[in-house]
């Protein structure tokens, strides 16, 4: 019998995602019932929640939704379903699979999350049984995918260093493993798994307990010199700790997290703060019982106040270093010493210590489909027909061909070449340094294009870079539809985060590197007011940037926003000139 899971008393009523998870029956509910009632294409409020435990948010086609109004239907309801793939690697056959479902059953494309994960949009409530099946064939599932749960576990995705790479992805693998939910539920509603009765007695969720967490969670891990998972925005951040050539262990930071609310200042994005060293044969174990402390004393009254980051600000981070200690039995050791360079990727071919080859490739906001004249998803389809290595997902949406051997690797490049599949050397430094969610038409949170749009707006703004003269100057832009953080806006060194049709809050200031938040500079404007704000600032820095300094350090240095170190400050008047 499992021991029980005690929470932390709390003020007011339990919101009502905790009353679904307790009766869903170790996230069951009706679900199965749900998936295969033929008058909706939907399914019920309650049976929604619980889907993303299982990897998948019921969606419609927001494009068409007043008109299918107007004509008395219900919205053009579809499921995106997500693939749980830890550090974001992918075997040539898992490609090629996923390739087939973004045709079979989606809409025609495939999309690169922002956590090294698959997401196909558009898939009928019909086939989400069939889908889930097809990809299990080849050991891929989308099991805590998405839900209050632990999220894909992230990990540095350029195996330049090969050895501690392939170390790194292991202990990544290893911590996703352990903190997977253990009930059966996804193996019998989706698998045709032997049903298992949810008893008192019977051990279902070890770590998890009925009510999960009070809200989703997030785990990455960083190789300095590089910060590819933005290590600042997890909930864990996991920074690796090389010492002559081998991995020691890890500096775990706790309470990062980019999504908040407009108009709450209760809500804020907030960056990691440290806890302390541990050496890698204990990384899981901690990862385990800062996740339990989240368990027992996150908000499960109020979930726009539910994240971990909240509750770390709640107690204070040394009641959290404390009751991490009395968990674990020992205290970790102070944080040691390493340096970030950058939060982006290195493209094009580099080789491994191990004299193996990797390729990465820029993919605009993740969206593998083929477009006039860039038959992107046809190219990749062709070359996992012949690689013998991996695809490894980045944190920043784009695609890593990797463990290429010297033989194959004449043969990737002429089929790079043939569909025009490159590195993305013609595109501007600041195109190749963006990300964007979704947003429209799939996504029922979007306020504002943003998958759609960033491609025009950067082109507006290559044109004041290339005017300038610094066109090959790296710039992090971030631009999300909502305030809830996916693209992680609040870490771009130009940041925008969707207000209305058409409208964005323009936040500036955020470091290269990932370890500085940005602040609003400007609030609810469109197109024209955000080259009319951004044009003579970009102008300045081409004019007055200091040697090797970036541009979110030069708009602090001139004074024109705040330094935002900290989450709690990320609303206060610091800033404006």
């Amino acid at each position: 019998m499992t021991e029980k899971i005690t929470i932390a008393p709390q003020g007011g009523t339990f919101s009502d995602v905790e009353r679904i998870k307790t009766e869903s029956n170790y996230l069951r509910g009706t679900l199965a019932e749900s998936m295969v009632e033929p008058i909706s294409s939907g399914i019920n409020d309650d049976d929604n929640r619980l889907m993303k435990f299982h990897g998948s948010y019921l969606q419609d086609d927001r494009d068409v939704r007043t008109e299918r109004a107007k004509k008395k239907l219900e919205p053009a309801y579809q499921f995106m379903v997500r693939v749980r793939t830890p550090g974001g690697v992918a075997t040539p056959k898992q490609w090629l699979v996923m390739d087939e479902m973004g045709d079979k059953y989606g809409n025609g494309s495939l999309k690169i999350t922002t956590r090294q994960a698959f997401q196909v949009h558009g898939i009928l409530k019909w086939n989400v049984k069939k889908y889930m099946q097809e990809i299990n064939d080849v050991l891929l599932d989308c099991i805590a995918a998405c839900g209050d749960v632990n999220r894909n576990v992230m990990c540095n995705a350029n195996p330049f260093i090969s050895s501690l790479h392939k170390e790194a992805y292991d202990i990544a693998s290893a911590i996703s493993e352990h903190l997977l939910p253990k009930t059966r539920a996804y193996h019998e509603l989706w698998l045709d798994g032997e049903k298992v009765e949810a008893t008192p007695d019977r051990e279902m969720e070890p770590i998890y307990g009925e009510l999960y967490l009070p809200r989703k969670f997030k785990i990455g891990m960083a190789i300095p010199p590089l910060n590819d998972v933005d290590v600042y925005s997890q909930d864990i951040g996991l920074i690796a700790i090389i010492e002559d050539n081998e991995l020691k262990g890890f500096n775990v930071l706790a309470g990062g997290g980019m999504g908040m609310a407009h108009g709450d200042d209760t809500t804020y994005p907030q960056l990691g703060r440290f806890v302390g060293y541990v050496s890698k044969d204990r990384v899981v174990d901690v990862c385990e019982k800062l996740l339990t402390i989240q368990r027992d004393n996150g908000n499960r009254v109020e979930r726009k106040n539910a994240r971990f980051k909240y509750t770390v600000d709640r107690l204070g981070l040394d009641a959290v270093k404390q009751e991490l200690h009395n968990r674990l039995g020992y205290e970790l050791e102070e944080a040691r010493e390493f340096t970030f360079e950058h939060s982006g990727d290195r493209y094009g071919w580099v080789q491994g210590e191990d004299k193996k080859w990797h390729f990465t490739l820029f993919i605009q906001s993740g969206r593998v489909k083929d477009f006039d004249g860039y038959p992107l998803k046809t190219g990749l389809r062709e070359i996992a027909k012949i690689h013998t290595g991996e695809f490894r997902m980045t944190g920043n949406q784009n695609l890593v061909i990797a463990n290429v051997t010297a033989q194959k690797k004449k043969k990737i490049e002429a089929l790079i070449e043939q569909y025009n599949i490159t590195d993305g050397a013609h595109y501007s430094a600041l195109r190749r340094s963006s990300i964007a969610c979704v947003s429209f038409p799939t996504c029922g949170l979007a306020m504002a294009e943003a998958e759609r749009y960033l491609p025009s707006l950067l082109e507006k703004l290559e044109v004041v870079l290339d005017e300038s003269g610094i066109a090959d100057k790296e710039i992090i832009i971030r631009m999300s539809g909502c305030p809830n953080g996916c693209s992680r806006a609040a870490l771009g060194e130009i940041g925008f985060i969707g207000k209305g049709p058409g409208k964005y809050n323009l936040y500036l200031g955020a470091a290269h590197d990932g370890s500085r938040l940005n602040k609003l500079f400007k609030e609810n404007i469109g197109e024209p007011e955000i080259l009319a704000e951004l044009t003579p600032i970009l102008q300045r820095y081409a004019k007055e940037r200091e040697e090797g300094e970036h541009f979110g350090d030069f708009v602090i240095r001139a004074g024109i926003i705040a330094a935002t170190t900290d989450g709690t400050n990320f609303h206060k008047e610091l800033q404006n000139v």
